[in-house]
């Protein structure tokens, strides 16, 4: 079935006539960029590279667990910027916001006894399952020096992070925003959650921002901080900036400091995906072969259409440009900060896995433990990551217009 079929059968026509309309420019957009451009998204795939994907990630590891609300993770934020200047996305900006910490969440309750459960999201969990959570124990890190790195407790107030753009030439007042997040948990490196999708973000702003590389429309990268305590960093970016889309200021200028959002994009601990645990709770060492990566929207929101046809795009866009593992769309998006704006433009999650029916389930030991570590992973996991990167760098670069100078 192909993406358009798949968005009329949403089945309210309100949001199904707004979903085709959305479709429809998008499915424009990107056929006028088509013209010659295969070649061109081709070349800048071909700029990413394994190694330099991996050397993002371990820089971001020295900052340890880059928890929120601690000098590790400012300094992270510092570097990150850097970074990005040096790749040439040099109009970075700041978003600062207050974070004060409030009740523990209630843990999720299991279904009555006969009724079958529903994993965060709204997925159903299947098969086996391990325990998950947060490690908070220190001593379960045998490493003393990232012990004492990660040492450092965080505490309330000011929180900031940064985010750069690349300016459109045709449509300079809107905008596809790519994001991560970059604050971790769980005394380690936050290598997979969320170095790995910081990194997939950064480089696809080091691609874009080369000073060959034009786009008609505007395409913003930002990291986004607080995701490990329930989304704030995202939260407080909506609540600032939704207000001033497209809004040219000063009048006349032709500057647009904050775009109309066309589609939001996050990423989100891209690495492994080993299979589901066996009956044992044991997972297999090596990358499975029929790892994919996942791409999901949240059929419950109010862009669920718009998001679904978003979600085709990347589909294709990996089956056309990502060199080894597939894509598979899923519509339970949850826990991420695409959640933040699916309620007011088209959003979706890029993972290794399904965030509630898999990740939920146990899937990645090393989810907020402290063996998410550089020196955990393969080769072919760091190939995953790389190729959920090669997926959306070609994507956006087909939905914004890129062009290469000759």
């Amino acid at each position: 079935m192909g993406w358009k079929s798949v968005i009329a059968a949403v089945g309210v026509v309100g949001v199904a006539l707004s979903a085709r309309a959305w479709a429809q420019s998008t499915e424009t957009a990107t056929q006028a960029n088509q013209n010659g451009s295969s070649e061109t998204i081709t070349g800048l795939v071909s700029r990413l590279e394994l190694e330099r994907y991996k050397a993002t990630i371990k820089g971001l590891t020295q900052f340890g667990d880059r928890r929120q609300g601690t000098d590790r993770n400012r300094k992270a934020v510092d570097w990150i910027e850097a970074q990005l200047k040096s790749y040439g996305c040099t109009n970075t900006e700041w978003l600062k916001y207050d974070y004060e910490p409030g009740l523990p969440r209630a843990p999720r309750t299991p279904p009555p006894a006969g009724q079958t459960p529903v994993a965060a999201g709204g997925g159903r969990p299947r098969g086996n399952r391990t325990p998950t959570g947060v490690n908070t124990d220190a001593n379960r890190q045998p490493d003393e020096k990232l012990r004492q790195l990660d040492s450092q407790e965080s505490t309330p107030g000011e929180r900031e992070e940064v985010y750069c753009t690349k300016i459109g030439t045709t449509h300079p007042e809107e905008m596809y925003i790519i994001g991560g997040h970059m604050d971790g948990i769980g005394w380690g490196e936050a290598a997979n959650d969320d170095g790995s999708g910081t990194a997939l973000v950064m480089e696809v702003a080091r691609v874009l921002s080369s000073p060959d590389v034009k786009t008609e429309r505007s395409v913003r990268f930002i990291l986004w901080n607080n995701e490990e305590t329930g989304l704030n960093g995202s939260q407080a970016y909506v609540q600032q900036r939704q207000s001033l889309q497209g809004k040219e200021d000063p009048p006349g200028s032709g500057r647009y400091p904050e775009p109309k959002w066309l589609g939001m994009i996050t990423h989100d601990m891209m690495l492994f995906d080993h299979g589901m645990p066996r009956a044992d709770g044991t997972i297999s060492k090596e990358q499975r072969p029929e790892a994919d990566v996942n791409i999901e929207f949240q059929v419950n929101s109010k862009y669920a259409a718009e998001s679904q046809a978003l979600a085709w795009v990347l589909e294709r866009a990996d089956e056309k440009y990502a060199t080894d593992y597939p894509a598979s769309v899923s519509s339970h998006m949850t826990n991420t900060d695409s959640s933040s704006f699916m309620d007011v433009v088209p959003s979706l999650s890029v993972r290794e896995n399904e965030r509630g029916t898999q990740i939920g389930n146990g899937w990645d030991p090393q989810w907020h433990q402290p063996t998410d570590l550089y020196k955990t992973y393969s080769d072919a996991d760091f190939r995953l990551g790389l190729n959920a990167t090669q997926t959306t760098l070609a994507a956006v670069a087909e939905l914004a217009g890129a062009t290469v100078k000759k």
